[in-house]
């Protein structure tokens, strides 16, 4: 069965930090593209951070650079976003996906909450 399963999510303080780990089960992260997505309440779903096969090549969505980390551990089959300077307009449920044409699956999402 594929599934991935996303964790580390909570409430932060302005300028803290936190790592999510997404576990993926029943395929290998080897031959797919991952990515981090994010949804705030009422707003549309947007991508945060996307990583290549070969774990080689990222990019970041422009509010995120020089903050947020995506990488990938293909032993684990685990793909990690690791953030910092959260600031209160990162506050949002934090979906992973993981895509290799046909096939495209998404995680549950982690709630990220940043607030004083």
């Amino acid at each position: 069965q594929v599934q991935l399963v996303e964790s580390g999510g909570g409430l932060v303080q302005p300028g803290g930090s936190l790592r999510l780990p997404c576990a993926a089960s029943g395929f290998s992260s080897r031959s797919y593209a991952m990515s981090w997505h994010r949804q705030a309440l009422g707003k549309q779903r947007e991508l945060v951070a996307i990583i290549d096969i070969t774990g080689r090549l990222t990019n970041y969505e422009e509010s995120v650079e020089g903050r947020f980390t995506i990488s990938k551990n293909n032993a684990k089959n685990t793909v990690y976003l690791q953030m910092t300077c959260l600031q209160p307009e990162d506050t949002a449920v934090y979906y992973c996906r993981a895509m290799s044409v046909p096939s495209d699956y998404w995680g549950q999402g982690t709630q990220v909450t940043v607030s004083t």
